[in-house]
């Protein structure tokens, strides 16, 4: 059992150029019919960051008392979370997409959700760039902090990639998961602080309901984004959330990826 779940890293390694070729094409031909083409991969996250900075930045004028203006401190959330969303999203469903290439013997299907990812990280990389642009406008120029949103950008791929071979093995014979996480991501974003924070809610950081919402994995990435960007604090300083995060995204993993070996030789005949 142990062998076949540590198999996987060693396949995904050994496929890398594939992956990557795969996941170029994923981003491209998913808007490939669309007059817009992948400019509507931008379009839908920038449109969202705009309706909360109107609702909670001006029209409720939240954010009065954060550090920074409060657009700044809204993306800065919101960023990572579009990532984590897209890539569970198309993740989950990346052996019904690409049913085609399961029904292949020879094809290494245990490489479908990783593209699915990396596709997604395209995305998540080029709305970095606009974050440090918008942060350079407002006057907050780059320093050594922000080399963490390499590190942080990591946590969250590899959290949602363990999660994405879990969901994905799952919903080939649970077709409902894919409603169910879609609702779970609806809920998961007010759980998660990104257009809130502990003293918005009159909430202490060390209290027990902050300490039972910091047990969702994605606070650690959101609030890891803004560390590096607002509150310059390294991820070293946050020892026990940072073994914390990694522990649940290794077992994470390690389930998920067992699983996805287990189940896999019937993927096939029932899709």
């Amino acid at each position: 059992m142990l062998k076949k779940m540590f198999s996987l890293p060693v396949e995904l390694y050994q496929n890398r150029r594939l992956i990557l070729s795969l996941a170029k094409n994923d981003f491209k031909t998913k808007y490939a019919g669309s007059y817009l083409g992948i400019i509507w991969a931008f379009i839908q996250p920038i449109v969202t960051v705009l309706v909360y900075w109107f609702v909670f930045g001006l029209a409720l004028r939240a954010g009065g008392e954060r550090s920074v203006p409060f657009v700044l401190w809204l993306v800065a959330g919101l960023v990572p979370w579009f990532f984590v969303q897209d890539s569970l999203v198309n993740g989950t469903n990346a052996l019904i997409e690409y049913n085609y290439l399961v029904k292949k013997v020879v094809f290494k299907i245990s490489i479908l959700p990783m593209v699915k990812v990396i596709s997604a990280l395209f995305v998540h990389l080029f709305f970095i760039v606009v974050v440090l642009v918008i942060y350079a406008v407002y006057g907050y120029f780059p320093d050594l902090y922000v080399l963490q949103l390499i590190y942080y950008s990591f946590s969250a791929f590899m959290l949602v990639l363990g999660i994405s071979y879990l969901t994905s093995a799952v919903v080939v014979f649970f077709r409902d998961l894919s409603q169910i996480i879609n609702i779970f991501l609806q809920v998961g974003v007010w759980l998660t602080p990104i257009m809130w924070n502990f003293k918005d809610l009159g909430l202490e950081a060390g209290g027990t309901i902050a300490t039972i919402l910091k047990l969702n994995p994605v606070y650690y990435i959101v609030t890891g984004y803004r560390d590096a960007l607002i509150d310059k604090i390294a991820f070293w300083e946050h020892p026990g959330l940072t073994a914390y995060f990694w522990i649940v995204t290794a077992v994470i993993f390690i389930i998920g990826a067992g699983l996805f070996k287990k189940m896999k030789v019937h993927f096939a005949d029932v899709l």
